[in-house]
């Protein structure tokens, strides 16, 4: 048996064809994603038809992430960005492309969910950390140590971070298959896990439990079929700074967006003293992204 761990796929339905179609060699038929499911790509809906693709077809579990809380909070007005500017242009027009069936779907899913497979200890399975959907599960931190304590689970899986990695504390371990869309300190690939049960002779003693180990793999797809479609959907003009970003962690796997929006409202706050995230003036995007060398 193997499982095959998706997070983050922030709406880079590229890169989800690729992971989808390594696990669907590898005779895979039954999968875990651990939320935000769109974010920054052109044509949202296409990473949605395959996700319900997927759901009709194979043995799935669906976590809800922060950003399916950002659509939800937005579909009954109870957000601070409705109004902002370029700053949530992507977010806009995500947002556009959605349809009810897509707002429905992501208030049917938990925010995280104990998972029992036969014969073997359960997974807690989330997407920041067992307690919030927003927060971060971070190596050598005391704050995910004691999340980690706090779990009945012996077995975590989280995303959020969009950084591949294997928390081990007290006994347990949460691992983080990366991002799909948007990883981190990754070379600019798409990553996935494949999780299956432990057997004596596997090797593999950074990532395996003696129930659970883990494989984690990162593949490359067309990114330039992505940045063209960029201009062409509008999602450039709708949202050119953070666009920008995007695509420079799309190649490089590099500078993350929330550092690039801190960057800019730092910049502002010097200058102005208060700073709104959803509505960080222009002229900081582009004082940020030149200092960070994007």
């Amino acid at each position: 048996m193997e499982i095959a761990v998706f997070s983050d796929i922030h709406g880079n339905y590229a890169a989800l064809g690729e992971c989808a179609e390594y696990a669907f060699a590898r005779g895979i038929r039954t999968y875990i994603f651990l939320g935000d499911y769109l974010g920054e790509f052109p044509y949202p809906q296409k990473t949605m038809e395959m996700v319900y693709a997927m759901r009709e077809k194979y043995h799935c579990f669906f976590i809800r992430g922060n950003k399916e809380d950002y659509w939800i909070n937005r579909r009954y007005h109870d957000c601070e960005w409705e109004n902002g500017n370029l700053t949530v242009g992507a977010m806009k027009y995500c947002y556009a492309n959605l349809t009810e069936r897509d707002i429905g779907f992501f208030e049917s899913l938990p925010v995280s969910k104990e998972i029992k497979f036969e014969g073997m200890p359960a997974i807690l399975a989330c997407h920041g950390s067992p307690a919030r959907n927003n927060e971060k599960m971070l190596p050598d931190d005391g704050k995910t140590n004691r999340r980690m304590e706090e779990c009945a689970c012996n077995y975590i899986l989280c995303g959020h971070t969009h950084l591949q990695c294997a928390i081990a504390h007290g006994g347990k371990v949460a691992w983080n298959p990366g991002s799909i869309g948007v990883s981190l300190h990754s070379g600019g690939k798409a990553q996935l896990m494949i999780l299956r049960p432990n057997k004596p002779e596997w090797s593999m003693p950074d990532w395996s439990m003696p129930d659970w180990a883990c494989e984690f793999v990162s593949l490359d797809y067309d990114k330039e079929r992505i940045m063209e479609e960029m201009r062409e959907s509008g999602l450039e003009e709708a949202a050119p700074y953070w666009t920008q970003v995007t695509k420079h962690l799309m190649l490089t796997g590099e500078v993350s967006q929330g550092s690039v929006l801190a960057k800019a409202m730092a910049l502002c706050e010097r200058e102005e003293e208060k700073c709104n995230w959803y509505d960080t003036p222009d002229k900081y995007w582009e004082r940020a992204i030149a200092e960070l060398g994007i």
